[in-house]
């Protein structure tokens, strides 16, 4: 059997505190009884004269147990909703306490009302435009266009000085191994297995490595140590391969993902050009 805990109440949705302080800030009446089918249903419960809507039950209870109503045992329904009670006993007594003024309860509250908002909106205005195959099509020729089409396989040696470097790579020139040198005196993780960093994109890496590690053949370490917000490194690169983009079966999902981000980008930037900005900070 499902177990809802006691005290699950403290970790309710932003959302879902957001509709019971409201509700208590308004002082909500309990709704006259319905006349017909057409108004709205009774409510879960009347806390000293505010209601606690059906809607919310519901959505709590689903969210809580991850279960819908039908298949959850009534024990199961009444101790969500003796919890519901209680959060919204709390939450009277926090509004009577002023609570609401506390600037960062002030500010959750905005951001949480902001966001369940925002989330309903978009989710009204995405509705119906799931993208044709021909737009999904589109976005992954284009994501295979912009990819790094090379992996990288390199070793390197992370010290804090460009002298300790230098002294390092003198060693090496002088017939000491990489991986040994790394060993002994690297300062990042991969020092247990020589430098050895495995296959990567150059995307992967900060510019100056990555231009670095660009500009070796294989087999070849960098003449001067290369420096990032790191420290200094000695990269020596092992091997290239080609990169094959994924099917794109394989990956209909996330071109999904992304063609529906952009379209709901262009509508916040349609926003933009009629709404009145004012930034003050």
């Amino acid at each position: 059997m499902t177990h809802i805990s006691t005290t699950a109440w403290t970790q309710l949705s932003a959302a879902a505190v957001l509709v019971l302080l409201t509700a208590c800030a308004k002082g909500t009446q309990p709704p006259a009884p319905a006349a017909d089918a057409t108004q709205a249903p009774a409510p879960a419960a009347i806390v000293d004269g505010t209601a606690i809507s059906r809607e919310a039950y519901e959505f709590y209870l689903k969210n809580l147990a991850g279960k819908s109503p039908v298949e959850l045992t009534p024990e199961q329904k009444g101790q969500v909703l003796d919890e519901m009670i209680g959060m919204q006993l709390i939450a009277a007594q926090g509004v009577k306490d002023g609570i609401e003024k506390d600037p960062e309860v002030a500010g959750r509250l905005e951001m949480a009302r902001m966001r369940l908002m925002a989330d309903a909106e978009s989710q009204k205005y995405l509705k119906g435009k799931e993208p044709t195959d021909q737009e999904l099509h589109a976005e992954y020729d284009s994501a295979v266009a912009s990819m790094d089409k090379t992996e990288y396989h390199a070793r390197h040696i992370l010290v804090p000085s460009k002298e300790l470097a230098e002294q390092l790579i003198k060693k090496i020139k002088g017939g000491a191994k990489f991986e040994d040198v790394a060993k002994a005196n690297s300062i990042d993780g991969s020092k247990t297995q020589g430098g050895d960093l495995g296959w990567f994109t150059l995307a992967r890496m900060v510019k100056p490595f990555s231009d670095a590690v660009k500009g070796l053949k294989k087999g070849e370490m960098t003449p001067e140590p290369v420096q990032t917000q790191f420290g200094w490194h000695i990269i020596q690169l092992e091997d290239t391969r080609e990169v094959k983009p994924p099917p794109f079966e394989q990956v209909k999902e996330q071109l999904t993902n992304r063609v529906m981000q952009k379209k709901l980008q262009t509508y916040v930037e349609e926003l933009k050009k009629t709404a009145k900005i004012e930034k003050k900070i």
